[in-house]
This record gives C-alpha cells, structure tokens and sequence, in this order.
C-alpha cells in the first residue's frame, strides 16, 4: 500500500514541478527577450496544464491500457486508482497553474 501513497505524491509533484519550472524558465525567456515575464509565465502555465498531467501519469497510452483493462476485464479497483491518479495529476497541475498566478498578485502588490 505504501508504493500506492508514493506514486500519488510523487504524481502530485511532477505536475506541480512541470507547470513550475516551464513558466518560471519561459519567464527567464521572456526577460531575454524584453516581454513581460508574469505576462508570459501566466500564459505558459495554463497551456502546460495538460502536458503536466500527461508527464506525471508516465504517458497517455499507458494511462488508456490500464482503463481499458479496468472497463472491459472488470478490474474496478484498477479503474479507480487510474482515476485517482488523474485528479490527483490534476491537482498538482492547477495548484502549479495558482502558484504562478500568487507570484504574480504579489508582484503587483509588491510593485506599487
């Protein structure tokens, strides 16, 4: 049960980290090339969402295997940790997503 509660964490956290580190380097990108860095780290966060998720689950095919398996050979209990493991991607990915968007409303508060 504990490599259970180990691959949640760590699903958490590799789409927390994905959507982290593309808007804080897309940030740095937008510094070299003279664009407003929130601006652009704000955009970039919210498109990545979705690839976070995909990172984190280890790939979309496999992630399709597995609910097949649990739909059509009656593994319920397989179809949902698989449907956990997605929100549970989801969630890190959106809390990354919010993360980027506080830096950016203390930005503003700290800026005036």
């Amino acid at each position: 049960m504990s490599s259970f509660y180990t691959s949640i964490i760590q699903n958490f956290l590799i789409a927390f980290g994905v959507v982290i580190g593309a808007s804080l380097c897309s940030g740095l990108g937008a510094v070299l090339t003279n664009e407003p860095p929130y601006k652009v780290m704000v955009e970039v966060a919210n498109s990545i969402k979705i690839w976070a998720i995909a990172a984190s689950l280890g790939g979309t095919f496999s992630s399709f295997a597995v609910i097949e398996k649990g739909i059509f050979d009656g593994e319920i209990r397989t179809l949902i940790k698989q449907a956990l493991f997605i929100i549970i991607s989801l969630t890190g990915a959106n809390m990354g997503y919010e993360f980027i968007r506080l830096l950016q409303r203390c930005g503003a508060i700290w800026g005036k």
